[in-house]
């Protein structure tokens, strides 16, 4: 593929927070969300993450479009854009698209604008777009971002509200905006940005990495829906949508729009399907063995998926040595569909690639079980 990338950057708002300030951000919580709280912690390994939240005041520092474009603006002699490219879990309206927001954001010249939509993997769909826009001589340069603000979703202010109004009675456990589901994403996910720039011949100085293929696989034909907001589970697996919870007024006493997870529904595929069940066609499908890669740079949401993961790799015979995986999860965080730009960018300002290494990156996404591989290659 003639598509390179030629600079990475990253944005993460105000001061590292650790578990000991969670509440200083979001709120105080009561005795059930704290002991819940006090479990996820204990699994994910996340020591510090980032907010774009003032803790004196408690607003909103950043929309996620800035976040976004503050990531972009980071991108060292960036050339006009002529392609954005931009994905996200949760943009901050429904209309318009993100990117158009991050185009409005940054300013500058016309260009084309791509959004793309899902959860965890937006930030790989907006690369992959960007980079067949170069390869194809569609764009000689293209940016792609990925971003998140899931501090809106997290706060307490956020979960009362989701707690309807005095006039709907019951106690504050049973409620749906307070079930395990929602409260174990409260405690996992924050905020933060990453870009890339991507053109059509690699940088005149320093390294750059080629994008030698980008694979993207659902298996939603076959798994029901993991991780949602804007709907209610049902119990045959189908999702309600908001629209239709507005019309009976029952949004906010639904919970309608908290993130939630079905925990065991994650634990139970996310691993065995997204790895056990794509790696070996994708790496029959481009020749590439293990002894191949030199960094291997896994999005998960928690440390408590990392030996199961190792585990997999063993079960397919495809195992990559511990010692060459890249994460910063402990310090930066799950961000979602920025998490691998993230990670790429402390690696790639880190000095320690070398020409001719390869980069393999794995992006699950749980929303309805698809994944992303991504192979880079240090020239």
């Amino acid at each position: 593929m003639n598509a390179f990338i030629t600079a990475v950057s990253a944005f993460l708002p105000g001061q590292p927070v650790s578990n000991d300030d969670l509440e200083r951000y979001l709120g105080k919580v009561d005795r059930l969300a704290a002991r819940t709280r006090q479990i996820i912690l204990a699994g994910n390994g996340i020591e510090t993450r980032h907010y774009a939240i003032d803790p004196e005041t408690g607003a909103t520092t950043h929309s996620n479009a800035l976040l976004a474009a503050e990531a972009v603006r980071r991108l060292a002699d960036s050339p006009a854009i002529e392609c954005l490219c931009c994905g996200t879990s949760a943009p901050d309206q429904l209309m318009p698209g993100h990117a158009s927001m991050v185009h409005g954001e940054l300013g500058g010249d016309r260009c084309e604008v791509i959004s793309t939509a899902g959860v965890c993997l937006t930030g790989i769909t907006a690369l992959k777009y960007g980079a067949m826009s170069v390869a194809q001589g569609l764009s000689t340069n293209a940016v792609a971002t990925g971003s998140e603000l899931a501090s809106t979703f997290m706060r307490t202010s956020f979960f009362q509200a989701m707690q309807g109004t005095a006039d709907q009675p019951g106690k504050k456990e049973d409620h749906p905006a307070f079930s395990f589901e929602a409260e174990f994403l409260r405690w996992m996910l924050s905020d933060g940005a990453g870009a890339v720039l991507i053109e059509n011949k690699p940088a005149t100085d320093g390294l750059s990495l080629r994008i030698d293929w980008i694979e993207i696989i659902s298996h939603a034909h076959c798994l029901e829906t993991c991780m949602y907001a804007g709907a209610v589970k049902q119990e045959d697996g189908s999702l309600k949508g908001w629209r239709e919870y507005a019309v009976e007024g029952e949004t906010a006493r639904q919970g309608v729009f908290t993130v939630k997870q079905d925990a065991r529904l994650l634990n139970r595929e996310v691993i065995r399907t997204l790895v056990g069940e794509s790696l070996p066609d994708v790496a029959k499908k481009h020749g590439l063995n293990p002894e191949d890669i030199a960094w291997f740079l896994p999005h998960y949401s928690s440390q408590y998926f990392r030996e199961p993961l190792l585990q997999q790799l063993r079960d397919i015979h495809f195992v990559i040595p511990e010692n060459r995986w890249f994460t910063n999860l402990t310090s930066k965080g799950n961000t979602g569909s920025a998490s691998f730009y993230i990670m790429l960018e402390e690696l790639f300002s880190s000095g320690k690639l070398q020409k001719g290494e390869r980069i393999l990156g794995f992006i699950p996404e749980s929303g309805r079980f698809s994944v992303g591989w991504v192979l880079l290659t240090v020239v």
